[in-house]
């Protein structure tokens, strides 16, 4: 195999990340890429960062449909220094957790473990079947929380999908329990290849920083509205730079190179003190 031809992504196997992997591989005819799972997302971007090759791709979550954004993940993005890494394509999965233990009954159980956002997203269901007293602990993915789950220890419950039960051997003792029944992330394949594609429609993603004064952001968005542009989503970071300046992150309709968008990246320019084109891509 072409040790070039890498694919990073969020492990271990049978994370979400690695769902959605396997469909952008489909997707686009990737099956002769190496699979090469990493323990964190930040570790996933520096394999970016570090990019020396044309072929090597990654993948990451980058927004839920209940928690939002994924902050890791756009963070990292934001910060790959090599500006020919881009967004090359997006992909949705279906988010369906269950609740996995070796304890004999329910009640038995003391600790939870799982990803932060898979917690928050089963948040009433755990509060309803387990109360106040119940202990959370973070993992790095879902598919870590199962994989690592000990059968010695009956007081210890993981959240993550049915695939990853499975795939461990892990006893499942409740489905579908996350709060919203149409909980979906949106993963993003990164990376320097361009994938050309005809008769679909397309989004861009940037990110930017303003000056900290009244309308600054008011005026960005003024100007896409001008030039008849839709936004799809936008969020803010903290900078990192200082107390109350933040980092933006903008998905739009349309191509970075038609005319109207191009015109409206050229007026913007006027008035950030950071920009960043993320990429332009096909939507998922």
């Amino acid at each position: 195999m072409n040790n070039n031809k890498k694919i990073y992504f969020l492990g271990p196997k049978t994370s979400y990340t690695d769902v959605a992997k396997d469909e952008l591989k489909k997707r686009f005819c990737l099956s002769g890429y190496e699979d090469v799972e990493k323990p964190t997302i930040t570790s996933v971007s520096a394999e970016l960062s570090e990019l020396n090759n044309i072929e090597s791709l990654a993948v990451l979550p980058i927004e839920n449909s209940i928690e939002g954004i994924v902050k890791e993940s756009i963070d990292n993005l934001s910060r790959i220094p090599d500006k020919d890494v881009k967004i090359l394509a997006e992909c949705v999965i279906p988010i369906r957790h269950c609740l996995v233990t070796y304890a004999d009954n329910i009640k038995d159980v003391k600790t939870i473990i799982s990803h932060p956002q898979a917690i928050s997203q089963c948040f009433d269901y755990i509060y309803r079947t387990f109360g106040e007293s119940i202990v959370y602990k973070s993992e790095s993915s879902t598919a870590n929380a199962i994989k690592n789950l000990a059968p010695e220890d009956k007081t210890v419950c993981a959240i993550g999908s049915k695939y990853s039960a499975e795939f461990y051997n892990k006893p499942v003792i409740a489905e579908s329990i996350n709060d919203e029944q149409n909980n979906e992330t949106r993963f993003l394949l990164i990376g320097k290849l361009h994938f050309p594609q005809k008769d679909c429609d397309y989004k861009t993603s940037i990110t930017f920083s303003t000056d900290n004064k009244p309308g600054a952001l008011c005026d960005i968005l003024n100007i896409l509205k001008e030039h008849n542009i839709n936004m799809s989503y936008i969020s803010s970071r903290p900078s990192k730079k200082g107390l109350g300046e933040y980092t933006f992150y903008i998905d739009f309709d349309g191509k970075i190179l038609d005319l109207e968008v191009s015109k409206a990246i050229f007026k913007i320019l006027q008035h950030v003190t950071m920009f960043k084109h993320l990429g332009t891509y096909p939507k998922g």
